[in-house]
């Protein structure tokens, strides 16, 4: 089966999408592990995934770990384990009747959760709440100080709107999390990077009047690529005015125009000043994507982790938590969140 996102189609095949209870809280992996750095990517996360050939199949996580192995970073991190996201965290971000729909068309196992790109399928509820379970779970040990930097591989649905899913994201796990930071975690400021082919709006439209979150998008130019928003005017609303940075490029920019645009993310996030960094590090913003048309390598992606972390320690709290996003190459989706997880672990 042919799946398409913003004109683009694609064919990819996948395994099958299961379901399974909810794992505990993170807990050390092995002695000698870096316990400054949290990897969640366990079986409930890797069940996340659309059947029928979608391009976000339940692949992808073991590309991933099949990369990360490779080169040995899984010896140097401290493994954690996800949980399921409760109803009632769910609807910090979003409404009780989306959720209740979402439960719904997930017990029939059948129906479209948007307009098109994103069906529903058996399941599909507890798989989406176990990602922000995990998002969750990476948020706690940072703020509780038993990691400073967290990597989670299946996770950053960055599309969701508080009332719809959208582009393969059923929950938004990044807005759960920053209302939980905003709110009972008691932060003043959340920071919230994007470096995903694809514009943040889910983020975005979801806090675009909220002056406590300090967000910064890189992504293609909306008039060549789902979702068609992100434009450089696009800057908040109201009291949140000039806490947004949009930096759309054009189809074909690569690590030079990316490099030419990051200072601005950087200053961004200095004057205002953030007390917890999100980065959401998608890979399909990396040469050879699919449906996208950047052309990055993987050393962006490796740029922005350890800027961040290095931004991170000067304003005195050292937290940065990478969500891996969208990456229909898996390849590159390997490479690009190895490479992230490598400047986690230096920094």
């Amino acid at each position: 089966m042919y799946w398409a996102i913003g004109g683009a189609i694609i064919s990819q095949a996948c395994g099958p999408v299961l379901v399974s209870d909810a794992l505990s809280q993170a807990t050390p992996s092995r002695p000698g592990a870096d316990r400054r750095v949290l990897l969640i990517a366990d079986e409930a996360t890797g069940r996340y995934g659309f059947p029928d050939g979608h391009p976000f199949g339940a692949d992808r996580q073991g590309e991933f770990l099949h990369e990360f192995r490779r080169q040995g970073l899984h010896r140097r991190v401290r493994e954690g384990q996800s949980r399921r996201a409760t109803r009632e965290e769910l609807r910090r971000f979003h409404t009780g009747q989306y959720v209740d729909r979402v439960e719904r068309l997930s017990a029939e196992g059948r129906g479209l959760l948007d307009a098109g790109d994103t069906p529903a399928f058996p399941g599909c509820f507890e798989s989406a709440s176990d990602v922000v379970g995990a998002t969750l779970v990476a948020g706690a040990a940072l703020m509780s100080g038993e990691a400073e930097r967290a990597l989670v591989p299946i996770a950053g649905l960055h599309h969701a709107a508080r009332d719809t899913a959208a582009g393969f994201c059923v929950f938004n796990d990044i807005g759960v999390l920053i209302e939980h930071l905003l709110g009972e975690a008691g932060l003043q400021r959340v920071g919230y990077v994007d470096i995903d082919a694809h514009h943040g709006d889910g983020v975005y439209y979801g806090f675009e009047s909220d002056p406590r979150v300090i967000f910064a998008d890189t992504h293609e130019d909306g008039q060549f690529l789902y979702p068609g928003t992100g434009r450089a005017e696009e800057c908040g609303l109201g009291a949140a005015a000039g806490t947004k940075l949009n930096l759309p490029l054009q189809p074909g920019a690569g690590d030079d125009e990316f490099n030419a645009v990051w200072p601005q993310v950087l200053a961004h996030l200095e004057k205002h000043r953030p007390e917890f960094i999100i980065l959401q590090c998608g890979a399909d913003s990396i040469e050879g994507d699919p449906i996208t048309h950047l052309k990055l390598s993987e050393s962006s992606h490796a740029r922005a982790a350890a800027d961040l972390c290095t931004l991170a320690d000067a304003q005195g709290h050292g937290r940065v938590l990478a969500l891996g996003g969208g990456g229909y190459n898996r390849g590159n989706l390997a490479r690009g969140w190895s490479a992230v997880a490598a400047s986690l672990l230096r920094s």
